[in-house]
């Protein structure tokens, strides 16, 4: 028998302040058609002012345990995929803990920017597989509204604030594709291409937190081909092929990038989750906060095979395969 890392339960949780487009009007040289017609965004939320990520992850957390039927005692670990912690430490993971109150277990912080939630689903799977815990928080929160410059249009407009979470647990399986849960992944980084996205700030060499800096054109042509790329590694790793995804659920970082990258897997938009209309890009939130938004719709069911991949600052990019 092989040990498969189950989805029991998924929630999101979404900061209650909803910024519009038109809302960039007022400050920057820009407009809403210029805003979705290069990005797919509409609207996008932001944390309220004193509101940290833990607290996003907090609510998400709770989500996904009352959706799971579970309570925070039946937690082995939790695993926080972040790039905008509340402080530079403790772990935003060891915070979750406190504010849910567990007592026991382990938690800890996974930082991949916006593939972080792919590389904590990777350890999450690794651990549960190697017997390490039964069952794992697995969480994607950020407040990236705390990291812009605001006089930028190529950045500021893109990005937001939220938290999405999974519950995975320890599940025998037959060791092929038919499992459920986390059939294979594929993870990748190449720092050569670091100047592409990156924040101009940190503890060791400036001592502030400092700014998203992006190179939009670059890091889009670099996007399509490592999602493709990455994405069928992981498919192949378990005897797959796209036309067996039931649903792609990838990074929300920008409908051409979503598009381009289904079109040149052969995958119809139709079997896409499209949530960067409303969220904008989330960074490490946005794959679970699309799984939530789609199983809450409906549209993701049991058994279904899931795709996931994303990519970000680093260069960081990877892909997940798992049957819901």
């Amino acid at each position: 028998m092989t040990v498969r890392a189950v989805v029991e339960g998924v929630g999101h949780y979404l900061p209650d302040r909803i910024v519009p487009n038109s809302e960039f009007e007022k400050t920057l040289d820009t407009s809403d058609d210029w805003i979705r017609t290069r990005s797919g965004i509409e609207r996008r939320r932001f944390a309220a002012e004193g509101q940290t990520t833990s607290d996003l992850a907090v609510r998400a957390a709770q989500a996904a345990l009352k959706n799971a039927g579970l309570t925070a005692d039946d937690i082995d670990g939790l695993i926080v995929a972040t790039s905008t912690p509340d402080l530079t430490f403790p772990s935003v993971a060891t915070m979750v803990q406190q504010k849910l109150g567990m007592t026991r277990g382990f938690g800890f912080d996974v930082q991949a920017v916006c593939a972080g939630f792919i590389y904590a689903l990777t350890n999450a799977n690794a651990l549960i597989v190697a017997g390490q815990a039964k069952r794992l928080l697995v969480i994607g929160a950020e407040t990236f509204s705390r990291i812009m410059d605001w006089t930028d249009r190529s950045t500021c407009v893109l990005f937001g604030d939220g938290a999405g979470a999974l519950i995975l647990s320890a599940h025998d399986g037959n060791g092929d594709n038919s499992d459920r849960g986390i059939l294979s992944a594929d993870i990748n980084s190449d720092g050569r291409y670091r100047d592409m996205l990156y924040v101009d700030g940190g503890v060791s060499s400036t001592g502030t937190s400092g700014k998203l800096r992006m190179q939009g054109n670059p890091l889009f042509r670099q996007a399509v081909e490592k999602l493709t790329s990455t994405a069928e590694s992981a498919l192949e790793k378990i005897d797959l092929q796209g036309t067996d995804v039931d649903w792609i659920v990838p990074h929300q970082a920008n409908i051409r990038i979503i598009q381009g990258t289904a079109k040149k897997m052969g995958i119809s938009m139709d079997h896409v989750i499209v949530t960067v209309q409303d969220h904008g890009n989330t960074s490490a939130a946005s794959i679970p906060l699309a799984l939530s938004v789609g199983v809450e719709e409906g549209k993701i069911k049991q058994g279904d095979i899931v795709l996931s991949e994303a990519i970000g600052g680093g260069l960081a990019w990877g892909a997940v395969v798992l049957r819901w």
